[in-house]
C-alpha cells in the first residue's frame, strides 16, 4: 500500500461518511432569512445535554443535526435514538454515522426509560439508526423500549419512528404488539428520487409498512413525511400524498431538506414558506387528521403537541369527546 492510500485510509476511518469521501463536493448555500436559527444557549437545554450525557443516550437531534435543537431541548423535549449511532445504510440526505455498528446495549430501555421519566415527558419520540445487521432489524429492542417506557412512566405517550424492516420477516409484527400510540416511518421523497436519495430503500416497501400497521393494528396512529427541496416536484408530491391516503396515513410532515455536508445531496431549491401553506392546504383537503408543513418542520418537531391535536382530530371523526391521556391507546 502506498503512503499517499494508507494516508487517505486513515482518514476515510475517521470520517462520519467514509463511502462519501471520494465523491465531489456539493457546495453549501446559503441559508434564506426564513430557515435561520439562533444557537443553543439556555440554562434549560444545558441541562438537558447533560441528562442525555449522564444516561449515555443518543439523540437523532444531534447526529443528524437538527436545526431545531436549541427550540427542543430549551423545553426538555428530545428525540432518542437507540441502537447506537452508527447507521448500516448511506442515505445521501443524511449526516448519522454509516459503518459497522455495535452490539445492542441490553441496559439501554432501562435509561431510556429512566430519562423519560425524569424530563417528565407527556409525549416522547423514539428512533434508531437501521440495523440491517440484525435478524429482526431491532424490532424487538425497539418492543422493549415501548416496554420499559411503560413501566416507568405510564402517562407518557409513546411515538416511534422506525427503519423499514426490509427483508425482517416478522419484525413489523414484533414492534406493533408493543402498542406504541404513533407509529412513524417517513418516505422522505418521492420515488423518482430513491436511488440517488435513498438507495438503501424500497419505496413500496415503505408503504406498505405503514399500510400493514393499520391491518395489524388500527387503532395505532400512523405518521410520515418527505423533505422538500431535493428536486421533486409539486405533482410528485401530490401523488406520494395520494399513496399515503390509501395507506391511510393519519399524519403527514413536510420540511426543507438542508445540506449537512458538502459530499451530502445538493439542494436543489429552498422551497418559500408560500410553497409550504400550499402543499399543507392541499393535504388537509386530500384528508389527513394532522398536517405539519414549513420550511423548520421535521418528524419530531412540536410531536407532543401535535399528538394532542391528532387525537383530537380522530376524536372529532368518530364524534365523540377528546380522549384522556390514558384513553388515546
Amino acid at each position: 500500500m502506498s503512503h499517499r492510500l494508507l494516508i487517505d485510509h486513515r482518514a476515510n476511518a475517521a470520517l462520519r461518511h467514509p463511502e462519501k469521501a471520494r465523491r465531489p463536493d456539493n457546495p453549501i448555500q446559503r441559508k434564506p432569512d426564513w430557515i435561520r436559527v439562533r444557537a443553543p444557549n439556555s440554562p434549560v437545554y444545558q441541562e438537558t445535554r447533560a441528562l442525555m450525557r449522564e444516561h449515555r443516550l443518543t439523540t437523532v437531534c444531534e447526529e443528524a443535526a437538527c436545526p431545531n435543537i436549541g427550540e427542543c431541548w430549551s423545553q426538555r423535549h428530545a428525540t432518542m435514538m437507540i441502537m447506537g449511532e452508527i447507521c448500516t445504510r448511506a442515505c445521501a440526505f443524511c449526516n448519522v454515522t454509516t459503518g459497522q455498528p455495535n452490539p445492542l446495549d441490553d441496559d439501554e430501555p432501562a435509561r431510556v426509560a429512566e430519562a423519560v421519566a425524569t424530563l417528565g415527558l407527556r409525549h416522547v419520540v423514539i428512533t434508531s439508526v437501521d440495523r440491517d445487521d440484525l435478524t429482526d432489524g431491532g424490532a424487538r429492542h425497539f418492543a422493549r423500549v415501548i416496554g420499559a417506557i411503560r413501566a416507568a412512566a405510564p402517562d407518557t405517550t409513546i411515538e416511534i419512528l422506525t427503519p423499514d424492516f426490509l427483508r425482517k420477516p416478522g419484525a413489523l409484527e414484533i414492534v406493533v404488539a408493543a402498542r406504541p400510540d404513533v407509529f412513524n416511518h417517513n418516505l422522505e421523497t418521492v420515488p423518482r428520487l430513491y436511488q440517488p436519495i435513498r438507495p438503501g430503500a424500497r419505496y413500496y416497501q415503505s408503504l406498505r409498512l405503514l399500510d400493514d400497521v393499520k391491518r395489524l393494528d388500527p387503532t395505532i396512529f400512523t405518521k410520515s413525511g418527505l423533505m422538500l427541496g431535493l428536486g421533486e416536484t409539486a405533482p410528485e408530491v401530490y401523488q406520494v400524498m395520494d399513496d399515503f391516503r390509501v395507506a391511510d396515513v393519519d399524519f403527514l410532515t413536510l420540511g426543507q431538506y438542508l445540506q449537512p455536508t458538502p459530499k451530502h445531496a445538493a439542494i436543489a431549491e429552498f422551497v418559500t414558506p408560500a410553497a409550504f401553506d400550499e402543499y399543507a392546504a392541499r393535504a388537509r383537503a386530500k384528508g389527513f387528521l394532522q398536517v405539519s408543513a414549513s420550511p423548520l418542520t421535521r418528524s419530531s418537531y412540536h410531536a407532543d403537541e401535535d399528538f394532542e391535536r391528532l387525537r383530537a382530530a380522530r376524536a372529532r371523526t368518530l364524534n365523540v369527546s377528546t380522549p384522556t391521556h390514558q384513553e388515546g391507546r
